[in-house]
């Protein structure tokens, strides 16, 4: 295996860690939204999805900004949770699991919002007729039809999650051991004269370590697709 020094190894357990959360974090909302994109219409709906998508136009540095604005220590939100929750998310790995889960979320919200767009409604309906409630139907005929693309729209966030710079460099910081993802040690390992075999065992890893997140991705929906393929062929 490659041999990674303790602050290396550090900046890749943090990374997964940070990936991690971020699934966590957006598995549900993305679900939620990527259904109400799908399957409702309403008054401001435009608006909505592109302040949902806005992350994938606005460079990454910018959300960084707005989020230091907001969750900073004297922002609107952040300097309430300080003082309310003795909660502070600058300058640490839960501030970069934020930034990276915003960034991160509007691909989750597509890949969730094609998969439910692919359920064919008449079988909601055909439940809805049966006297299930909207919850029941969500719960026991989307969900499981839609589930695939909900599995790959999340590993597909925490696939870019593992590559984020921008917003987490300027939100949560570059502290080695506490923020340091694996992109900013490579990119502190660039900034050092004499580190460039450091940047480049780095990079090697991180590309390993993106590709084989992609392959897991693909695998594990891939046979979620088969298994909802026999389970519907009962």
């Amino acid at each position: 295996m490659m041999n990674l020094t303790p602050t290396e190894w550090s900046a890749v357990w943090l990374s997964l860690k940070v990936a991690l959360g971020v699934a966590l974090v957006t598995a549900v909302p993305a679900t939620l939204v990527g259904w109400l994109f799908a399957r409702r219409e309403f008054r401001g709906k435009l608006f909505f999805e592109s302040l949902v998508h806005a992350p994938l136009v606005i460079p990454p540095v910018v959300t960084g900004y707005l989020l230091l604005v907001t969750f900073g220590r004297n922002g609107v939100l952040g300097k309430w949770l300080a003082e309310y929750f003795d909660v502070r998310l600058v300058f640490t790995w839960q501030g970069a699991v934020l930034a990276s889960a915003i960034v991160a979320f509007p691909l989750a919200v597509r890949s969730v919002r094609l998969a439910v767009s692919m359920v064919d409604q008449r079988l909601e309906e055909a439940a809805r007729v049966l006297g299930y409630a909207p919850a029941r139907v969500f719960m026991k005929i989307t969900l499981p039809l839609a589930w695939p693309g909900i599995l790959g729209g999340v590993l597909l966030a925490f696939s870019r999650s593992l590559g984020e710079f921008g917003a987490t460099i300027t939100f949560a910081g570059n502290v080695e051991g506490s923020t340091q993802t694996l992109p900013l040690a490579i990119y502190s390992a660039l900034q050092a004269p004499g580190e460039e075999t450091a940047a480049a065992r780095l990079v090697i890893f991180s590309l390993i370590l993106c590709f084989a997140s992609l392959v897991i991705s693909e695998l594990l929906t891939l046979k979620a697709k088969r298994k909802l393929a026999r389970e519907t062929r009962r």
